[in-house]
């Protein structure tokens, strides 16, 4: 057979114009496109008019291209394709393409020419110059009924007043350089605008498998000059979601529009090649934003499948509630670029989590689209996190942009990550390979590729050629020529850049945080300490009846929870409750969750009833007990099991310091009865004052004299009424009382010896260290 033989011709650009040939031996060229923007020599964008050939240049190339239809008596649509050099102003023929091809918008977006209904009026027998998109084209007003004679070879066509850049979407891993992928998807959502429009071979619930062509979609966008035309299509291209099982090239290709090389229009067709050889664009993002979105998709997919596990479980009659300490409270692993990222994670909310790592921590916030994409805050800023599963780790599609994180593997397992079919074997099974040697092709979309293995060893086939492959399937399995020497993959042990500087809580409500932990959630402990909380809450409240009132839903919240298994078999009353709640089974859930976390709910209701006595008297001046808090109190004294022990003393200790007259009243009848007594020594044997006396050093500097002298009488004798006071005497000297009294031991046949006791009474603590320097 024939060899054909061409000179190189570096640095060159595919520019292509389209042709119309009739029978009647006419042909017109509709000008043309630049497809330069190639790798492997199939086209990634198509734009026109090619601006790089000059005018005269183009012309040229045009009528060369009519010539060569017009010889060959070619009939119909067809493109002829060259390559051009424009550092020498040069052009060459490569080949006449007799076919619509798939980029043809581009150029109808250019003439207003539609080609595939110029194409069948030509097979009609229409000469082109009756033709009224072409008349259209070449400014005859009387396009539509006109029949004129047009000298397609010498008459020039309108003047192109617009410029379209087209973008082929395929099924492509360009991280991998554009290796095809295949598999469902679930979704395509794109809106065609004014200036940009698309279509798609796909649609929802769809698919491309392992035989078709990688390319499902094109866009094409419009603008009067270039750069609108480029502008328009990176905003179209960001706006596109694609959902399922594939990789596309959609984040990339907005990579490369956003290149200088491509905006200045200095590419040539081996221009991406060498981008994808030297990796020097990557849609790759930070890897800690990598790695925070993929612990926040498997941290909220976890919690899900465990839930509806259990609600599962219990409509089943599996009353079990084991799982329950993983819904709140545990690990997750992240790999990353050979690196292990270790974090604890905590749900302190229905919908915040808190993810710890190396000592620092911080919150996301998430919530489920109905079309199952996750809306995550975290970080100061809001993320679309959409994740998938796969045989070969977690791909996870960030705002857009596609990061595939793989699972931890056996080093001496070669898997595949294409789907298609095994062409052959490279070595001999049992025959050495060595790591980064290609070890068998295979087929995937009419591409053959190899893949390499990631270690040395002696290579053991696990297939046949022939043999039928999914992503993830073992191809071979190799017995490791030095195990010492396989990559080991580091943990990560420094500061993750997502955590703050600073503690920043979504739940910055000290109420809400409560009742998020009296709901069974987690609290961060050295985070948010109760006593931040409680304080909290009572700065929040502007009287003391408010914060007694905030304190009973609280209580309330809490004993809405236990009344349910105060005093019961949990296993009897998960059993009534699925029967009662058959059709609502996350609230038996629920329920139990807050249920499992008693201690944590148990410390904070303690905490809150020790200190909000103190807190509402040194905030408001007073113990307030409303209706509310005290019937909160009441149910929370009358919970039944020793578990409660506790919380009951701390109630009915509330319920009885309430039933204590005010201080004002109890001091007012104190004075009363010191002004009335006669004899202080029986009074301070006796019972009268028993409640009082804590009220007693009130009025050691009462302005009566006689009050505060018998008051500081009657405190001395209680103190020491396990004594015999025998004498006592209170004196006055410049307003400085002091009692001088005799005692011995009471209660003993010998009483012993003598004693004296003076006590002194300061104004305050300078008036005491001024007294007794």
């Amino acid at each position: 057979s024939p060899m054909f033989m061409m000179q190189l011709c570096t640095g060159a650009r595919h520019l292509e114009v389209q042709i119309v040939g009739d029978e009647h031996g006419n042909a017109v060229a509709i000008n043309g496109r630049d497809c330069s923007t190639q790798r492997r020599f199939q086209k990634i964008f198509e734009e026109g008019p090619p601006t790089i050939a000059k005018a005269d240049t183009f012309l040229e190339m045009q009528r060369a291209a009519q010539r060569l239809t017009q010889q060959i008596g070619y009939i119909g649509a067809g493109t002829v394709e060259y390559l051009y050099k424009a550092e020498t102003d040069e052009f060459f023929f490569l080949e006449l393409n007799p076919r619509l091809q798939v980029e043809h918008p581009v150029t109808e977006g250019l003439s207003l020419v539609n080609l595939p209904a110029t194409q069948l009026q030509v097979a009609m027998g229409i000469p082109l110059n009756r033709i009224p998109d072409i008349r259209r084209f070449y400014g005859r007003k009387d396009a539509e009924e006109g029949d004129g004679p047009i000298d397609f070879m010498t008459e020039a066509y309108k003047e192109i007043d617009t410029h379209v850049i087209a973008a082929r979407i395929t099924a492509e891993n360009p991280d991998e350089g554009f290796k095809p992928t295949s598999g469902t998807i679930e979704r395509v959502n794109f809106q065609s605008t004014s200036n940009v429009w698309g279509y798609f071979s796909v649609g929802a619930n769809g698919g491309i498998h392992e035989f078709a062509d990688s390319q499902f979609g094109h866009l094409f966008a419009k603008g009067s000059t270039r750069e609108q035309a480029r502008k328009a299509l990176v905003l179209a291209l960001k706006e596109i979601e694609v959902r399922g099982d594939i990789r596309t090239t959609v984040d990339y290709l907005v990579q490369l529009l956003e290149t200088e090389a491509f905006k200045e229009n200095t590419i040539d067709t081996s221009w991406l090649d060498g981008i994808i050889r030297e990796k020097s664009v990557s849609t790759e993002l930070d890897p800690h934003v990598t790695v925070a979105a993929a612990a926040i998709y498997r941290a909220y997919a976890q919690v899900q499948a465990g839930e509806a596990n259990m609600v599962e479980a219990l409509g089943m009659g599996q009353l079990g509630m084991g799982a329950l300490k993983t819904l709140n409270n545990f690990p997750i692993e992240i790999a990353y670029k050979d690196i292990k990222y270790n974090f604890q994670v905590q749900r302190t909310s229905a919908d915040v989590y808190t993810f710890t790592i190396n000592g620092g921590s911080f919150e996301a916030k998430v919530r489920e689209s109905p079309d199952g994409s996750l809306l995550v805050e975290y970080d100061g800023m809001t993320s679309k996190i959409v994740g998938f599963e796969e045989p070969l780790g977690l791909r996870v599609i960030i705002d857009g942009t596609t990061c595939l994180l793989p699972n931890i593997f056996d080093p001496s397992e070669l898997r595949t990550d294409v789907t298609g079919k095994v062409v052959r074997y490279l070595q001999d099974d049992g025959a050495q390979v060595e790591a980064g040697m290609p070890f068998v092709e295979v087929e995937a979309m009419k591409m053959i590729m190899p893949l390499k293995a990631t270690e040395s060893g002696a290579i053991k086939h696990e297939l046949s050629a022939g043999s039928i492959i999914a992503t993830g399937d073992l191809l071979a399995s190799l017995a490791l020529k030095d195990p010492s020497k396989v990559k080991k993959m580091g943990t990560f042990d420094g500061k993750f850049d997502i955590v703050p500087a600073t503690p920043e809580f979504f739940v910055a409500d000290p109420v809400t945080a409560l009742e998020n932990v009296i709901d069974g959630y987690e609290r961060l402990s050295e985070l948010r300490p109760l006593e931040e909380l409680v304080q909290g809450l009572m700065k929040k409240c502007s009287s003391a009846d408010e914060a007694a009132n905030t304190v009973a839903t609280l209580l309330q919240r809490f004993c809405a929870v236990e009344s349910v298994f105060a005093g019961k078999v949990q296993d009897d009353v998960n059993q009534a409750l699925v029967k009662d709640k058959k059709d609502a089974l996350a609230e038996v859930v629920g329920l139990n969750m807050a249920h499992s976390q008693f201690t944590n709910r148990q410390n904070a209701i303690l905490f809150l009833l020790r200190q909000f006595a103190s807190l509402s008297i040194a905030q408001f001046a007073e113990r307030p007990m409303t209706d509310e808090l005290s019937a909160a109190l009441t149910t929370l004294e009358s919970l039944e099991g020793k578990e409660y022990g506790s919380l009951k003393i701390e109630a009915s200790s509330l319920i009885r310091e309430a039933s204590v007259e005010p201080f004002s009243s109890r001091k007012e009848a104190l004075r009363e009865t010191l002004s009335n007594a006669d004899d202080v020594a029986q009074l301070a044997r006796g019972t009268t004052i028993s409640s009082g006396v804590d009220l007693l050093s009130s009025f050691f500097t009462d302005s009566d004299s006689k009050i505060a002298q018998k008051s500081i009488e009657t405190f001395v004798r209680r103190v020491y009424r396990a004594h015999n006071v025998l004498n006592m005497e209170v004196t006055e000297v410049d307003g400085v009382y002091t009692a001088n009294f005799e005692f011995n031991l009471g209660g003993m046949e010998e009483p012993g010896p003598l004693r004296k006791g003076v006590m002194v009474v300061a104004k305050d603590e300078a008036d005491a260290v001024a007294k007794f320097p």
